[in-house]
């Protein structure tokens, strides 16, 4: 079992669940809404609580249903989108109708991430905000010249012409393609080629060919001709009759 990217914090420092992931090679191609929840309790997963009501159902041999009756932290899959989306809730069930939810995670292409909280959402917006203002500030103060005798002024051409000469020097780099992506491709491939059969051409009509006779052939045969010709020109000696003394 391979643990996915784990991000690595210094000593002292908790770590933040928003910047881990987590992901097992061998389960992703047979991912589906049936053991999406046994993928997610592997051992080797950072976000899954092993003293939660899913590990005492799963070491009982329990049904899945017997949740609803237990109290407790549990895990459940609340939304999916095969074969790309699953989203699972962390909750705590106080009844059978009362639960508290505590964190939520989603699977994408069989990685799983947690979902951000609405705070570190709007302190992720801001933090985002002030850093490109402070960005555009920097930018336009490289613009501005000064001179003793003119005082303050603009230089747009300078600049903008090396922002150019970058842009055509970078190329843009391609990203490789997953084993997901691949795998998925080829079956969605193979799904359109059974629906829709390529058409066999049609296979051209052979026509008997004519035996053709060889100058070989033909000079024996002149050949022969020319002899029995020759044999019937060619008259026996005639006969000598003895003389009568």
């Amino acid at each position: 079992m391979m643990a996915g990217r784990l991000g690595i914090t210094a000593p002292g420092i908790p770590d933040n669940p928003l910047s881990l992931s987590w992901h097992d090679s061998a389960w992703i191609p047979i991912l589906n809404p049936s053991n999406v929840l046994e993928y997610f309790s592997q051992g080797s997963n950072p976000f899954y609580d092993r003293t939660c009501n899913n590990e005492i159902v799963k070491m009982q041999r329990l049904n899945p249903e017997q949740l609803q009756n237990m109290t407790g932290l549990e895990y459940l899959l609340v939304h999916m989108q095969e074969p790309i989306l699953y989203v699972i809730r962390k909750q705590h069930r106080h009844s059978l109708t009362q639960v508290t939810p505590l964190a939520e995670y989603y699977i994408i292409a069989g990685v799983v991430y947690q979902a951000p909280d609405l705070a570190s959402v709007l302190n992720s917006r801001l933090l985002s905000c002030v850093h490109h203002i402070q960005g555009a500030f920097e930018e336009t103060m490289s613009f501005a010249r000064y001179h003793p005798s003119k005082g303050y002024s603009w230089d747009f051409k300078s600049q903008r012409a090396n922002l150019d000469k970058v842009k055509k020097e970078e190329k843009p780099r391609e990203e490789p393609s997953s084993l997901f992506q691949r795998q998925r491709v080829d079956m969605l491939l193979g799904e359109l080629i059974k629906k829709f059969p390529l058409p066999t051409p049609p296979q051209p009509k052979v026509q008997p060919v004519a035996p053709v006779k060889t100058e070989t052939d033909n000079s024996s045969d002149t050949k022969e001709n020319r002899t029995d010709i020759k044999q019937e020109k060619i008259k026996p000696p005639p006969e000598k009759k003895p003389r009568m003394s």
